[in-house]
């Protein structure tokens, strides 16, 4: 696991409390350090301080997001919902803000790699939906045979999407299925996932055909047998 915060003390904490929970952690103080070592160690999870020196926390995030499907968490002292929204938006998969107890982040962390393991390790068969095919067991999505870079929480409301078409999904039946009982995640990191998924999967994001918005419920995936919107 990789810790990037540029407070020495702080990530000597967060070192020691993950340590207690067997995770094997390297520890960075700079943007630029928590690149290279990302690349060099393939780690299963990246806790990210968005406020570092070199290059900043959200722009290692779109990097790293650029590259692999590693899950992230950022640390932020940024409280404001356009501020998270932003972070989610490059790809993150969740976050703490700042001040936070280390049982908490500890705890996030648990539930964050919970949710992945599930994911890569089920034995379920690809969903196809017309032309869209997402597969658990690759952690792929690929549209008309295109494969697409999304981020593990995309893959996972899409594949809650493409596992029943057609059905419309309340946000917070999707935030439950696809992100379990986790209280700090909002409904509105529903409306930026979606907004993401669009852009990859959509010919015109603007006019989506295929992740539809049911007004007054909220989204779902048309089936391939039915309608256009």
């Amino acid at each position: 696991m990789l810790v990037a915060e540029d407070d020495p003390k702080q990530a000597e904490l967060v070192r020691r409390y993950l340590e207690r929970e067997n995770h094997r952690v390297v520890v960075v103080h700079d943007g630029r350090a928590a690149i290279d070592e990302a690349r060099r160690r393939t780690p299963d999870l990246v806790v990210l301080d968005v406020m570092m020196p070199k290059v900043d926390g959200l722009d290692v995030c779109r990097v790293l997001r650029a590259e692999s499907d590693v899950p992230i968490l950022l640390l932020t002292a940024r409280t404001t919902e356009d501020d998270v929204l932003l972070g989610l938006d490059l790809g993150a998969d969740d976050y703490v803000t700042k001040p936070y107890s280390p049982r908490q982040l500890v705890a996030r962390i648990r539930a964050l790699l919970r949710r992945v393991r599930r994911m890569r390790e089920s034995g379920e068969q690809p969903l196809r939906v017309g032309e869209l095919v997402v597969d658990p067991q690759r952690h792929e999505v690929t549209m008309g045979g295109v494969l697409l870079d999304c981020t593990p929480a995309e893959f996972r409301m899409l594949a809650v999407l493409a596992a029943e078409p057609g059905r419309a999904f309340t946000r917070a039946q999707l935030l439950s299925q696809a992100f379990g009982t986790d209280r700090y995640i909002t409904e509105r990191t529903v409306d930026v996932h979606v907004m993401n998924l669009r852009r990859k999967l959509e010919p015109d994001p603007r006019r989506p055909t295929y992740l539809l918005t049911v007004y007054g419920i909220g989204y779902k995936l048309r089936d391939a047998d039915g309608p256009a919107a």
